[in-house]
This record gives structure tokens, sequence and C-alpha cells, in this order.
């Protein structure tokens, strides 16, 4: 159970001794993480859905603001003007920052293509059929109503004859982050593989989801190795200037 109180609104002015208003906002929400049902898949589907393409704003932004792109995206209209006219000038950064655009939403939009083709079509088989493998949701009950707000999973991978848990589907709605439910669900993974008996927990994140990042290193996971292999291709990665993190956590 969760209660999140949010206290003391004060204007700041001239006048603020003359008066002070309080917003007090007190709600007390359930939430539980329970295994997936088949009535949970299409909240699960766009709540999937949303949550990675939610990205490609901020991973163009970083793009467009980089040292670099911030060179090039004037040189092109100095190099636009010189070899044309106003309207090369106007054409060749607006080609150029369209380009962008197009890689930072095909990292993120090529994840979820592929992904609800293949294994997010069917949960249950290819995340609930084996004993080592697992897939939760995170469900808030406000007053009356339950709904799916966060999700996570893990499949237990060989290499050798080590057998750890790779981490999955990490995603919580906007709404309810910031309260503690992303750690719940990292620690639901970890403990589970811990039961299983794995070495280890891995997971790969982007370079655009900082605060992922940032969760995962407070629970104990630790950078292990970074490159631009994707879903998407090499080039488009690159462009789009995103780095795959992989991370690990020993048990």
């Amino acid at each position: 159970m969760f209660k999140v109180t949010h206290i003391t609104f004060l204007p700041h002015s001239d006048a603020w001794f003359e008066y002070q208003q309080h917003i007090v906002i007190t709600f007390v929400m359930q939430l539980v993480i329970r295994r997936y049902r088949p009535a949970d898949k299409d909240t699960v589907l766009t709540l999937f859905s949303t949550g990675i393409l939610e990205h490609i704003r901020p991973c163009f932004y970083n793009a467009m603001t980089s040292r670099l792109y911030l060179t090039i995206t004037p040189t092109l209209c100095v190099v636009g003007y010189l070899l044309g006219s106003v309207f090369g000038a106007v054409l060749f950064p607006a080609a150029w920052v369209g380009l962008i655009y197009y890689c930072c939403h095909e990292v993120y939009a090529s994840v979820v293509r592929v992904r609800l083709r293949t294994d997010m079509q069917d949960i249950p088989g290819n995340f609930l059929s084996r004993p080592d493998d697992c897939f939760w949701v995170a469900e808030a009950e406000v007053g009356a109503r339950a709904q799916v707000v966060g999700m996570v999973a893990v499949v237990a991978k060989h290499s050798g004859t080590e057998k750890y848990g790779e981490m999955f589907r990490m995603i919580i709605s906007p709404q309810y982050r910031r309260m503690g439910l992303g750690l719940r669900l990292t620690q639901t993974a970890v403990d589970f593989c811990k039961e299983q008996g794995f070495s280890k927990v891995v997971l790969q994140t982007t370079s655009t989801q900082m605060a992922a990042v940032v969760l995962y290193t407070k629970v104990g996971f630790n950078r292990v190795h970074s490159n631009v292999k994707g879903q998407a291709a090499h080039w488009i990665i690159s462009l789009a200037r995103v780095t795959i993190i992989r991370m690990e956590k020993y048990l």
C-alpha cells in the first residue's frame, strides 16, 4: 500500500505574509505485483508500446543537442546557402534534422514492431511456460478500480554450465513513477532469480533511459558493456547516438 501526500503550495509574492495556500492531496493506493494473466494482454501490450515509444523524443533531443550535431546543423545551413540559395540553406539542415528524427524513431519503433510480432504476442508461452521464467504485472487499485500500471519479466539463460536470468520488459506507467514501483518490480525479479539459483541477473537498456540506469545501479547492477547493436540497423543506432548498455548483478 502506498500513501502519497503532496503538501503545501506557498505563493511567491510580497503578499505571502497575508495568506498562504495549502493544497493537500492525499490518497491511498493499493499496489499488488502478481503473475501475468491472459486477461491482462491488451493493457500490457498498450503499456509496452507506449512505454518504449516515449523514448523517441528524449532520444531526438539528446542527439540534436550533442556537441557534434550542434556543429553539423548550422554548417549544413551555411553549405546549403553557398551552394544554392536561401532555399538550400533551409533544405539542407531540414533534411538532416528529419533524418536524425527518423533514426531516433526507428531505434524504438523497431523494438515495438518486432516484439509485438514475437514474444509479446504469446506471453504465457514465452514467459510462463517454464518454471525458471516469469512475467509479472503491477496492479494498482485506487478506489474500486484496478488497472495494470507496470510490468517486468525474467527468462532463464545458459552459458556453458552457468545459469542466469535476463530481465526484460521493465515498463511503468508515467503517472505511477517516482513512487518506488520500479524498485519493487526490480527487486521482485532479482528475488525470483535468487530462488531459482541463478548466478546473476543481466539486463539491457539504452543511454536515453538514464533514470533506469540510476535505478539499476542503486539495486546493485554494474555496467559491464556498451555497444550500438540493437533491433535497428547499425547506422540508424549510430546516427541516433544511442548506446545499448548491458548491466549485471551477481547473486
